[in-house]
C-alpha cells in the first residue's frame, strides 16, 4: 500500500512506493500549489498554480469497485484482498469545478476490504478501515485521484501462526495519490503507493517495517475528470 516522477510525503499509509505520501491536514490529498524550478542564480522558486479541474456530472453519486486485487505489503508479508468498494457524491455545481486546483469531497462510504489472504501459510487476515475519508480529483497529464486517509485509517490484523497488527498513518492523516483515467468505466489506479505504518506482534510479524506498499485499481463508472 516508485515511479520517480511522482512522490509521496508523510504527515503519516509506505516508503518504497512510487510516490511520497503527502500529509493532509483535512485529508485533501492533492496540493493546490506546486513549486516551479529555480530561475536565475539566487532566485526563489516560482509558485505555479495548479490547473483547472471539473468533475462530472455535478451532484452524481458513485461507487468505486475494485478491479482485480488490492495488496498491502509490509516487510516480507503481503495481504491480498479480492473485494473492495468505496462511495461518494460529486459536489453540486459550482462546487464540482475549481479554476486552480483539485475538487475535493468527503467519501460517504469509506473503503472496505474483504476476502483477504496472506502470503504466510497458516495465517489469515482482516482489513478494517476507520474515520472520515476524502477524495481529491485533479485534472492533468495524468489526472489524479487522491484518497485522504485519517490517522489510523487502515488496520490489518493477522491470526493463526502469526498474530500481527499493522496500523496505517499512525502519526496523523496522509494522502495516497492514484492515476485517474476517463473511460467506460473510468479507473483510479494506485501503483506501489507508500504508506507509513507501525507493526506490533510476535514471531513472523514484520515489526521492523515502517512503511507498507499499496496496490489497487478501482472502476468508477459514470464519473469523468476534465478542465
Amino acid at each position: 500500500m516508485n515511479r520517480s516522477s511522482k512522490r509521496v510525503e508523510t504527515s503519516p499509509t509506505t516508503g518504497t512506493g512510487r510516490r511520497v505520501l503527502r500529509g493532509a491536514a483535512a485529508a485533501a490529498g492533492a496540493a493546490c500549489l506546486v513549486m516551479g524550478t529555480a530561475g536565475a542564480a539566487g532566485a526563489a522558486p516560482e509558485a505555479v498554480t495548479a490547473g483547472s479541474t471539473t468533475v462530472s456530472p455535478a451532484g452524481a453519486s458513485y461507487t468505486a469497485t475494485l478491479n482485480g486485487k488490492a495488496t498491502f505489503k509490509a516487510g516480507t508479508v503481503t495481504v491480498t484482498c479480492s473485494a473492495s468498494t468505496a462511495g461518494g457524491t460529486v459536489p453540486a455545481a459550482p462546487g464540482n469545478h475549481n479554476a486552480a486546483g483539485p475538487v475535493t469531497n468527503p467519501l460517504s462510504a469509506r473503503p472496505t476490504y474483504s476476502n483477504c489472504t496472506t502470503s504466510m501459510p497458516g495465517v489469515s487476515a482482516t482489513v478494517t478501515t476507520y474515520g472520515d475519508w476524502t477524495v481529491s480529483m485533479q485534472n492533468g497529464a495524468p489526472s489524479t485521484g487522491t484518497l485522504g486517509m485519517p490517522s489510523g485509517g487502515v488496520v490489518v490484523k493477522t491470526s493463526g501462526l502469526a498474530t500481527c497488527t499493522v496500523t496505517s498513518a499512525p502519526s496523523g492523516p496522509v494522502s495516497v495519490e492514484g492515476d485517474w483515467t476517463n473511460g467506460s468505466p473510468s479507473k483510479l489506479a494506485f501503483v506501489n503507493e507508500s504508506v507509513p505504518v507501525t507493526v506490533v506482534g510476535g514471531f513472523g510479524c514484520p515489526t521492523s517495517a515502517t512503511t507498507s506498499t499499496f496496490n489497487a485499481t478501482y472502476d468508477v463508472p459514470g464519473i469523468t475528470v476534465g478542465a
